[in-house]
């Protein structure tokens, strides 16, 4: 066996972000009294519909953000299930990171907003893998072209599913292509997903850095400048991601077990986990998501922000985002999930922050309340 340094040196503080949560007051925008009307699943239709007329046109963003880098996420997920209750609706932004807090918070509903249509297409690339895997193993036989090793049990944990795969080999391009064929057959053909060329393009060349970057692939993978050696590449790979835990020890990653496997499923399954465009500062996405889940009688109970926030305040637009926070039906107990850079001495340490949003002097619900007011 290939061995490697499994714990990337995560232990020892090296990732580049830390996860920041805390909750918004109950007067930034109060929910409706009305019964949760939300959906028990929507049709193919509905679906690809609430998709697409949320959705803003295509964006930038500095990475295609294949995978997170946020090695430390897991580690606020005890206090996140303490302060978010199950059953609300999701909201969140980027790759796979999602999923560990959708299966920790088990929502209704999700809705993930990215301000690049890439986005949109690896999570319907997600959809289709979860929806024709039967178990965990199947899941990532089919993410990296890679055949299930024997011995593997509803039981095994997450890290023994990384180092499993580890070292299988990768299957030949014709697996593939027939792989790529069937996940792009399964979202048109079996969901009738009118998804057009474009679209398409962008899940095979999605799928086609996981197959040949496997288990190593990590948020830099796709960078041509990093595969060339030019800038660094320190990003956790998936295989390592696949390992980390909170700091007590103990994993909350999504396939560390079959039953956050089945949250994610379950919600796929349903057509109830949409992916939108769109700019978190935008005039259409957050705001017709907010709407959606209002008319519906719905809270939004958690919303992950990534570092997004800094994007926004270099291009001068964060009270737009406010004020798109503010129009959404929040309670007390509505957390927001946020990564930031840590300093310390050398700029190196990590630190993680808990805080409720109403004692935040530097937090969006204070100037979100003085957008709307």
């Amino acid at each position: 066996m290939v061995m490697r340094t499994k714990t990337l040196a995560i232990a020892a503080l090296t990732a580049a972000l830390t996860v920041v949560v805390w909750t918004p007051a109950a007067t930034l925008a109060a929910p409706s009294a009305a019964a949760d009307t939300l959906p028990a699943r929507l049709s193919d239709e509905e679906f690809w519909a609430l998709s697409q007329d949320s959705s803003e046109p295509n964006g930038q963003f500095q990475s295609d953000n294949l995978v997170s880098n946020e090695q430390y996420l897991q580690w606020v997920v005890p206090d996140l299930i303490k302060r978010v209750p199950s059953g609300g609706v999701y909201l969140g932004v980027g790759p796979e990171q999602n999923f560990t807090y959708i299966a920790a918070t088990k929502p209704k509903m999700v809705f993930i907003t990215d301000v690049r249509r890439g986005n949109l297409c690896m999570q319907l690339m997600y959809k289709a893998i979860f929806e024709l895997s039967k178990d965990r193993a199947d899941f990532l036989e089919l993410l990296f072209n890679k055949k299930r090793p024997a011995g593997l049990t509803d039981k095994s944990t997450a890290s023994e599913l990384s180092y499993a795969f580890w070292d299988v080999v990768t299957s030949a391009e014709d697996v593939y292509k027939a792989n790529l064929k069937r996940i792009q057959d399964h979202l048109t053909v079996t969901r009738h997903l009118p998804l057009g060329k474009d679209d398409l393009a962008g899940i095979e060349y999605i799928y086609s850095h996981f197959w040949w970057d496997g288990m190593r692939i990590n948020y830099n993978s796709s960078n041509a400048a990093a595969a060339n050696n030019r800038t660094p590449n320190n990003m956790a790979m998936y295989g390592d991601l696949m390992l980390l835990t909170d700091a007590q020890g103990a994993s909350w990653y999504y396939l560390n077990t079959e039953e956050s496997y089945r949250t994610l499923k379950d919600l796929e399954t349903r057509n109830l986990l949409v992916p939108v465009v769109g700019n978190f500062a935008g005039p259409k996405a957050l705001r017709a998501v907010g709407k959606y889940v209002r008319e519906h009688g719905a809270t939004v109970s958690a919303m992950y922000l990534s570092n997004v926030e800094q994007y926004l305040t270099q291009d001068g637009i964060w009270t737009i985002f406010c004020a798109n926070v503010a129009s959404m039906p929040l309670d007390a107990r509505s957390t927001f999930i946020r990564s930031a850079r840590a300093g310390g001495a050398g700029g190196s340490g990590l630190m993680n922050y808990l805080g409720s949003m109403q004692d935040d002097t530097v937090g969006c619900g204070r100037v979100a309340r003085r957008v709307v007011q």
